[in-house]
C-alpha cells in the first residue's frame, strides 16, 4: 500500500491498536470456506444452538402489540430492573434495588462500559486467565494496563490466593474473572472464591468485574457463587450477566450490570451519552425470562452436560492432547502443544493459531486458538453442537492430526 493510501486512512490510534476478535475471526473464515462449498463444522462460536424458548418469544411479540416501539429509558425498563433484582436475590443471594440495575446491549457491552467507568490510564486489570478474548482489548480502549494471571492446567485452570496477591500493586484497580469460565468452562467454588475475595477484602481500593454470563451452565453439585454475596465486598463487586447464554437468547443482546449506586450511575452516564437505552421489545422479552420458569435452562443445561462428556471421551482418545473436564459452559479446551513443531509436510504447526488454521483448511473443523485467550497451548471447541456433529468434527480432527510429524 502507498504511503498516500495510508495517509488517507488515518484510523485511531486505539483502533489500530486493538486486536480483531478471534472467536470472530475463525467464524468468519469458517463461513467464507463453507460458502465455497467445503462442508466445515463450525465450532468457534460461543452460541447455543437451540432456540428461544416461547414463553419469552410470546412475550416480545405481546410487546409489539402493546406498542413498545419507543425509546427505552436509559438504563433500562423499571420492571426489567426490578425482575433482575428479584432474580440476584433469589438465586445469587445478592441483595440490590432496581436502581443499582443498569441494563445494557449484551453482556459485552456491560463489560466494556463497567470498565470505562472505572479504569483510568495507567491503571491496573488483573485478569484471570484463560479469559475470554475481549477482556484485554476493553482494558487496552480504557488505556488501562492488563495483568494477566495464569491458571495452570493441573489446577483445572483456576487461580489461587497465592497467585492473585502477587500479582496485585499499588497501580491495580481491578481484578476480573468469569465464572463459569470461558474458553476453560472450569468453576471457581465457593471456597475458591472466598479465599481470592479474602485477598481483594485486604486492598480496599480494588474493585471485583464478576463475568457470570454462564451461570445456569453449570454441571457442579455445589453449583453457581456469586462473588457479590460476600458481605465484606458487597459495595465493590460488579456482577455482570444476561439473557444470551442460559436461555439461548444471544441475538437479543440483553445484559446488565448490579453494582454498588455510584458505579450504576458511573454506566448509566456513559450508556446515555454512547447508545442510550437497549432494545425495548428485547427488554420485554428479557422480562419474561427473569420473572419465567428455569425448565427450558436446565435442560439445555442437561444437554450440554451429555455433550461435555461425548467430546471430553472422544478428545482423550487422540494422542498427544491433554483435556481437563469442564465443569459448566459449553467448550473443551484441550492443551494440543505435543503437535507444535510438526508439519504434514506442507504446513508447519508451531502455536495455536497455527494448529486451528491447520484444522480449518485440512479438516474443515473450525475451532479457535487459545492464544487469543492468554492460553497459547490450548484450542477452544464449542461443543454447542449435534451429538453427530461434534462426533464427526473429532474423527476430523483425529484423523488430520494423525498426518503431523
Amino acid at each position: 500500500m502507498s504511503s498516500s493510501a495510508v495517509a488517507s486512512q488515518p484510523l485511531a490510534d486505539r483502533i489500530n491498536a486493538l486486536e480483531e476478535s478471534s472467536t470472530l475471526a475463525m467464524t468468519k473464515k469458517a463461513r467464507e470456506l463453507a460458502a465455497q462449498g467445503h462442508k466445515v463444522i463450525s465450532l468457534s462460536v460461543g452460541e447455543p444452538d437451540f432456540k428461544t424458548p416461547e414463553h419469552i418469544c410470546e412475550a416480545a411479540k405481546k410487546a409489539i402489540d402493546e406498542g413498545f416501539h419507543g425509546y427505552s429509558p436509559v438504563a433500562g425498563y423499571p420492571d426489567l430492573r426490578k425482575a433482575i433484582a428479584d432474580k440476584l436475590l433469589r438465586d445469587n443471594q445478592i441483595d440490590w434495588k432496581p436502581e443499582n440495575i443498569v441494563v445494557s446491549t449484551g453482556a459485552k457491552h456491560s463489560l466494556a462500559n463497567t470498565i470505562q467507568v472505572l479504569v483510568n490510564p495507567g491503571d491496573e486489570v488483573v485478569i484471570l486467565a484463560p479469559y475470554w478474548v475481549s477482556y484485554s482489548e476493553m482494558v487496552k480502549l480504557a488505556e488501562g494496563t492488563s495483568v494477566i494471571v495464569d491458571g495452570a492446567f493441573e489446577n483445572n485452570f483456576k487461580v489461587t490466593p497465592e497467585q492473585l496477591e502477587a500479582a496485585i500493586t499499588p497501580r491495580t484497580k481491578v481484578v476480573m474473572y468469569a465464572s463459569p469460565n470461558n474458553p476453560t468452562g472450569s468453576v471457581y467454588s465457593r471456597a475458591e472464591l472466598e479465599a481470592l475475595a479474602a485477598v481483594i477484602e485486604k486492598h480496599n481500593s480494588i474493585y471485583v468485574i464478576a463475568d457470570e454470563i454462564y451461570e445456569y451452565i453449570n454441571f457442579t453439585d455445589e453449583g453457581h457463587f456469586s462473588m457479590g454475596s460476600i458481605p465484606a465486598l458487597k459495595n465493590r463487586v460488579v456482577t455482570v450477566n444476561g439473557v444470551a447464554k442460559g436461555y439461548a437468547m444471544t441475538g437479543w443482546r440483553i445484559g446488565f450490570i448490579a453494582a454498588d449506586k455510584w458505579i450504576a450511575d458511573g454506566v448509566e452516564k456513559l450508556q446515555g451519552q454512547v447508545t442510550s437505552g437497549t432494545n425495548s421489545i428485547a427488554q420485554k422479552a428479557a422480562v419474561a425470562a427473569y420473572n419465567g420458569p428455569l425448565d427450558a435452562s436446565k435442560n439445555m443445561t442437561a444437554a450440554y452436560r451429555r455433550r461435555r462428556d461425548l467430546v471430553v471421551g472422544l478428545l482423550k482418545e487422540i494422542p498427544g492432547f491433554k483435556v481437563n473436564t469442564p465443569d459448566g459452559a459449553f467448550y473443551a479446551f484441550p492443551d494440543v502443544s505435543a503437535y507444535y513443531g510438526k508439519s504434514d509436510g506442507k504446513t508447519a504447526i508451531n502455536n495455536s493459531d497455527d494448529f486451528s488454521l491447520w484444522l480449518l483448511n485440512t479438516a474443515y473443523v473450525s475451532t479457535v486458538a487459545g492464544s487469543g485467550f492468554g492460553a497459547p497451548n490450548c484450542i477452544r471447541i464449542s461443543t454447542a453442537a449435534s451429538d453427530e456433529q461434534l462426533t464427526e468434527a473429532v474423527r476430523r480432527i483425529k484423523e488430520a492430526v494423525a498426518t503431523l510429524r
